[in-house]
């Protein structure tokens, strides 16, 4: 089977390579996502009468068949790719299968399916994460401002704010959840079909919350929706991130405060002390590659009319790459946490006379000092 679009003309072979680029690849992750919207769409045409009961089945339970498949360049994308297996199966019944839908709908819908999913798994990576934090103990230890010592502190504090942190997270997860939960399918290129379709039938087969009515908004979600999830995951990376520089640093024989599992630490190929903390440092930078993937994506989609445009291709890959660092970096540092161990000696040491400055100040102020005043003169004993 040639591609969905042939017109009996041979592509140039590097514009081919070209417009092609990884879409082949990336949309592997989205393969089972495209099955079950196709097996949605099919039982839909037959209940709309534009496939027999029969053909309906037999598409369906071949669809069911299709665990895994390869997908190839020539092939382009997994739309492609699921079109030419059920032909190859099914003959002249396989080739109804596109009837109601472009590729666009086809890569909207399964992009859809993939973030819930994906965000589903997101949430309960982040609560393990949070539930990792609430199990450390609560020791004192300073706290710090400009990167020198400040008032006094404690690990819980530190740690709970962590926590906090990815709440905050959780709610603007669960903001874009629900701005996703939308079907596209049967939007088509972005301007519906002239046929009588139900778009509410497979939007309760996806299991998705509302229909996507008007459907140039769906085209136009195309990398507006990419961003939104980037958006969420920048966040999270970016908490990631200062929690595994304070790690890194605390963690220093310098501070030593905290101490790091040695089987989540790399060696030195010369330095035969080293224990090194390379996936702290990794999650540190990922926040960066996150950050960077967002503004990517918000640089593609924008200076672009109402309608699909081919630009929209370059979106999949920076979000589908930052949900798995994203992912897998959760995964790491709830690792990491559950792993830690605190010095209390060291961080008690720690607990020097200058981060009580503060305190002194106020029970002068508690006597009736103003605070102008007693600020300058407990500022005295520090100069």
């Amino acid at each position: 089977m040639s591609k969905l679009w042939k017109k009996g003309y041979e592509l140039d072979a590097e514009v081919e390579e070209y417009t092609v680029g990884e879409d082949y690849l990336l949309d592997q992750a989205l393969l089972p996502y495209d099955v079950q919207a196709s097996i949605a769409h099919a039982e839909m045409l037959g209940e709309c009468g534009y496939l027999t009961q029969e053909e309906a089945e037999i598409i369906v339970a071949e669809l069911k068949k299709l665990e895994s498949l390869e997908i190839k360049k020539e092939d382009e994308d997994s739309h492609t790719a699921i079109e030419k297996y059920l032909v190859e199966k099914l003959g002249e019944t396989g080739k109804k299968i596109h009837t109601a839908r472009s590729r666009n709908d086809q890569c909207l819908v399964a992009m859809r399916l993939y973030f819930k999913d994906n965000l589903q798994d997101m949430e309960l990576q982040i609560n393990a994460l949070i539930g990792e934090l609430k199990k450390k103990k609560d020791l004192p230890m300073p706290g710090y401002t400009h990167t020198r010592k400040a008032m006094p502190s404690s690990s819980g504090l530190l740690f709970s704010a962590y926590a906090e942190m990815l709440e905050d997270d959780l709610l603007l997860l669960e903001s874009v959840k629900k701005i996703l939960d939308k079907n596209p399918l049967g939007s088509a290129a972005g301007y519906g079909v002239p046929l009588k379709i139900n778009r509410e039938s497979t939007t309760k087969k996806l299991g998705f919350a509302k229909t996507q009515e008007n459907p140039i908004h769906c085209a136009n979600s195309r990398g507006k929706y990419e961003l939104l999830v980037s958006n969420v995951l920048t966040s999270i990376m970016l908490d990631l991130n200062k929690m595994a520089g304070d790690l890194i640093l605390f963690s220093t024989s310098e501070f030593g405060f905290f101490k790091l599992p040695k089987e989540l630490c790399t060696g030195s190929s010369i330095m035969p002390q080293k224990i090194n903390p390379d996936p702290l440092e990794l999650v540190r930078a990922n926040y960066h590659v996150v950050s960077g993937y967002e503004a990517m994506i918000k640089g593609i989609c924008s200076n672009l009319i109402s309608g699909y445009h081919r630009d929209f291709q370059l979106t999949k890959g920076p979000a589908i790459k930052s949900m798995g660092i994203t992912l897998s970096s959760l995964k790491v540092m709830a690792k990491v946490l559950a792993g830690l161990e605190l010095n209390e000696e060291k961080m008690k040491a720690a607990m020097s006379k200058e981060i009580y400055a503060t305190e002194e100040a106020y029970k002068l102020v508690e006597k009736g000092t103003p605070f102008r005043d007693a600020y300058k003169e407990i500022s005295k004993k520090f100069m």
